[in-house]
């Protein structure tokens, strides 16, 4: 709202309609009290109608707003030089210039010095008017000279206005000619090219936030990360004071993260990850912040890690379990795989710990993590197949004591294993007493992995053989995968043995 208040009192301006340009100024900066420009643009209205007194309060609140912009100065000056306050107006002038080499501001001394010296000349009698200057009182009789004239007033503000924005025009025009070399030597990666002509961008038009974002890219492809950040935190602060597009400014801050990534400083690369987003929400700059937040808690896993104190852990969820505390056991045995996660005895515990407090599902993903992380760890089978027994699937709970006899090579746990074998194909006995062949099948299929085996044309060939010739079912079950099939089917019960 006080943008569109402002280009119509510009427009107001531009037509030397002065008293809207100074309603629509104001209007605007009730709305945006902060906004320097607008105290600029209504002081220059002001001093267009020769309200010289109310342009220098708006010039000094323009200053105050913002003591680093150079153009506040010029209409302080503006305002001094037409309350014929000269060496004020000069002062105000060269603070401006303190600031920025500015055409205008030059132009503005010169004119207040040529006004300052056309008074000097005046004759005695001729009154000088804080305001704008009036029509000088008829001469004294005495006198026979003509009355030099009055000091001009400062050059109309329009006039000023279209100079400057001349002025602006070619230097605007000067910087995207060195922004456009900058980024063609960046596509050649001649970075220490790329860095001159975007720092002499921002030299010559320090207005477009971009030139010292480019220059943060090329320190970033230099691996000079605190350049980098420097550069980009510069465009971000003076984004803020130009009121600069807030994706440009989110992109600096993104900049900003990558570039603590890529220190190790995760942290704080997290921080500007979510400033960015705050100012605008892209995917890049979402996916790098999950990316760095991942990267930190893993981490923060790998740094936590110490097997002695998994030792530790573990022993103490023993204790804990032999109390009949499962739940207590539980936390100790956590606490030891996240410790050592590559211990499969920490799963493998906590597997038993969870039967007994028949969180199957968890209790099932543990064994099978145990087993994945030692493929030859015996006593995870024999916990997954106890598992599998009390979840009351004796098919695939004789599958996996099977496999743990398999790889019990030295015959350490072949008792436990036996046992475990009969009190499956038990309970497997008893839930199929009674069945018929048809109920039987359908059981069966009810197991995906059963299904896809009495779907595969190879298995329907073998079995269709095995049925005029059983002795060629023993010769198939010299393939490893086939014999494993062929399990399957037997422990299904669709394949009678005698």
């Amino acid at each position: 709202m006080a943008s569109a208040l402002k280009d119509q009192g510009n427009k107001a301006f531009q037509a030397k309609d002065y008293d809207k340009a100074v309603e629509l100024f104001s209007k605007a900066i009730d709305l945006e009290p902060e906004n320097f420009v607008l105290w600029s643009n209504r002081s220059a209205a002001k001093a267009a109608k020769k309200q010289y007194s109310a342009a220098l309060e708006d010039a000094e609140k323009c200053i105050s707003v913002n003591p680093s912009w150079s153009k506040g100065y010029a209409r302080k000056g503006a305002a001094l030089h037409g309350l014929r306050r000269y060496d004020e107006a000069i002062d105000a002038y060269e603070s401006g210039l303190r600031l920025e080499d500015n055409p205008a501001l030059r132009r503005g001394i010169k004119e207040v010095l040529d006004a300052k010296a056309g008074s000097e000349e005046l004759p005695p009698g001729f009154k000088k008017s804080p305001e704008a200057p009036s029509s000088p009182p008829p001469q004294p009789q005495a006198s026979t000279s003509k009355p030099a004239e009055p000091a001009p007033a400062p050059a109309q503000e329009q006039e000023d206005v279209e100079m400057e924005d001349a002025e602006e025009a070619k230097a605007k025009k000067e910087a995207e000619a060195e922004k456009k070399a900058g980024s063609e030597a960046y596509k050649a990666r001649d970075f220490e090219k790329a860095a001159a002509h975007f720092s002499k961008a921002w030299e010559i038009w320090p207005k477009d936030i971009t030139f010292l974002t480019n220059l943060g890219a090329v320190y970033f492809e230099q691996s000079e990360y605190d350049k980098c950040i420097e550069a980009c935190e510069k465009a971000v602060e003076e984004g803020r004071s130009l009121r600069a597009d807030y994706k440009l400014v989110s992109k600096a801050l993104g900049r900003i993260g990558t570039a603590y990534a890529r220190k190790s400083d995760l942290t704080t690369a997290i921080k500007y990850y979510q400033k960015s987003l705050t100012e605008h929400r892209t995917s890049d700059i979402l996916n790098k912040l999950r990316e760095t937040e991942r990267a930190q808690a893993e981490a923060a896993r790998l740094a936590y890690i110490d097997p002695e104190k998994a030792s530790q852990a573990r022993e103490e969820g023993n204790a804990h379990f032999k109390a009949g505390d499962f739940v207590g056991a539980v936390k100790a045995y956590t606490e030891a795989i996240k410790r050592d996660p590559q211990d499969p005895r920490g799963y493998n515990n906590r597997a038993n710990a969870y039967t007994k407090l028949v969180a199957l599902p968890e209790a099932l993903k543990d064994a099978e993590e145990a087993i994945k992380i030692d493929p030859k760890f015996v006593k995870a089978y024999i916990r997954k197949s106890h598992v599998l027994y009390v979840m009351r699937d004796y098919t695939k709970a004789i599958e996996a004591v099977e496999q743990a006899a398999d790889h019990d090579a030295e015959r350490k746990h072949s008792r436990e294993i036996q046992e475990q074998v009969i009190k499956c194909q038990q309970a497997l006995f008893s839930q199929r007493e009674g069945e018929n062949e048809e109920e039987t099948l359908q059981r069966a299929m009810r197991d995906p992995e059963v299904a896809g085996i009495m779907s595969d044309p190879i298995m329907q060939s073998i079995l269709q053989q095995a049925q005029s010739d059983p002795a060629a079912l023993q010769d198939h079950m010299k393939n490893p995968s086939v014999r494993e099939k062929i399990m399957k089917l037997i422990n299904a019960g669709i394949i009678k043995t005698r």
